[in-house]
């Protein structure tokens, strides 16, 4: 059968219309898939590159003892202003004379946090010998940047130089012992600075804190200056029984201009005790009472009140033996200077002597003994008492 003009049949060619239809919408399709697959899969599109936090601009560095404390603000912010996502990490640049700044140390941030409070970060750079070298003192500058990326740090901080002098060398026997009025210090005092100079102390500083419990795992304690010695000895007075105490201590030597401290000597720790005991009791009296109707003969002692003012208490004690001091007689700590011995055989000699206590349960040295006894039928009293 023929095909009649103007018929459409499945199998012609498109034509040129046809065809730029078909194109135009592949290429709009091509177009709109970043849309179409940004819908497809939500989430929060890739940085570009990573944050730099904005510069620090107000670094300042001054020594304090044998320390150049540096101080600045902690950015929150990233070079184009936006909100920082994480606390930042510092890295602190130190050069020595002319040199340039060099690497010092990274702070991650997680450890920068314990040098901040409310945005204001403050580092202690300590000295050592070897940054005076030999010299008598000197020049430091330092610089300080940020990261939150270890691609990309924050630009330079504003440069700071400050001049150092060597202060003294740190104490390093520092030792205490317990006392009757409290803990003593001694130490030897440093001869050199330092940059090892000859040096003249002026004066120590005494610093001290209460120990934590538990050493181990508390978090040591700020040291407060509690005193001021001339000389390498300090006693401390001010202290409780039971407490454990840390003690150090710095050295103060004369610069033109100013004065200078050492750093902190060796730190030692003591537990305040009381390890004394006190004053054996004097006066110390036996006295025969007869006997007097049912009540048998016995013997009464009396010794001088103790001038110990933490006193607990006496013990006595009784021996049949001269120069030994025998067997405790009363079960209970006696409160009053005075005891009965009710106890007593006629016709025998007791030997007695009293020991104080004090509330820390250190028993004195005896008293001097005295001797005496209830005399035996026939026999007089005085033949019983020496």
């Amino acid at each position: 059968m023929e095909n009649r003009k103007g018929a459409s049949t499945p199998g012609r060619a498109l034509n040129r219309q046809d065809s730029f239809l078909i194109f135009h919408f592949l290429f709009s399709l091509f177009l709109l898939s970043p849309l179409l697959v940004g819908c497809a899969s939500p989430g929060e599109p890739l940085e570009r590159k990573p944050q730099a936090p904005a510069p620090i601009a107000d670094l300042s560095a001054e020594q304090e003892a044998s320390s150049v404390v540096l101080s600045f603000t902690l950015p929150t912010r990233a070079s184009d202003r936006r909100p920082l996502k994480r606390p930042p990490a510092v890295e602190i640049y130190r050069g020595l004379a002319s040199a340039a700044p060099t690497l010092l140390l990274t702070i991650p941030p997680d450890l920068a946090a314990q040098y901040t409070a409310q945005q204001r970060f403050r580092w202690a750079d300590v000295l050592r010998p070897e940054d005076f070298a030999g010299r008598p003192g000197g020049v430091v500058s330092y610089l300080v940047r940020t990261r939150v990326s270890a691609q990309r740090a924050s630009a330079d901080s504003n440069l700071v130089r400050v001049e150092i002098d060597p202060p003294p060398q740190p104490v390093s026997d520092l030792a205490a012992e317990t006392t009757p009025s409290g803990v003593a210090l001694k130490w030897t005092p440093p001869q050199k600075n330092l940059s090892g100079s000859p040096i003249s102390v002026q004066r120590f500083e005494i610093y001290r804190a209460l120990a934590p419990a538990e050493a181990q795992t508390a978090k040591a304690p700020p040291l407060v200056q509690v005193g001021v010695a001339d000389s390498p000895a300090y006693q401390d007075s001010q202290v409780e029984l039971g407490k454990t105490y840390l003690y150090s201590v710095r050295s103060v030597s004369q610069q033109p201009g100013k004065l200078l401290s050492s750093g902190d000597s060796n730190f030692v720790s003591l537990t305040f005790k009381d390890i004394f005991p006190p004053a054996a009791p004097l006066g110390l009296v036996v006295v025969a009472v007869p006997a007097q109707g049912e009540t048998p003969a016995y013997l009464e002692l009396s010794w001088a009140i103790s001038p110990e003012p933490d006193l607990a208490g006496y013990h006595v004690y009784r021996s049949e033996q001269e120069g030994a001091l025998g067997t405790r007689l009363n079960p209970a700590l006696l409160q009053a200077p005075a005891f009965r011995d009710m106890n007593v055989q006629p016709g025998r000699r007791y030997f007695y002597s009293v020991t104080a206590l004090d509330r820390s349960g250190n028993e004195s040295a005896p008293s001097a003994a005295a001797s005496s006894g209830v005399p035996a039928e026939g026999q007089s009293a005085t033949s019983q008492t020496k």
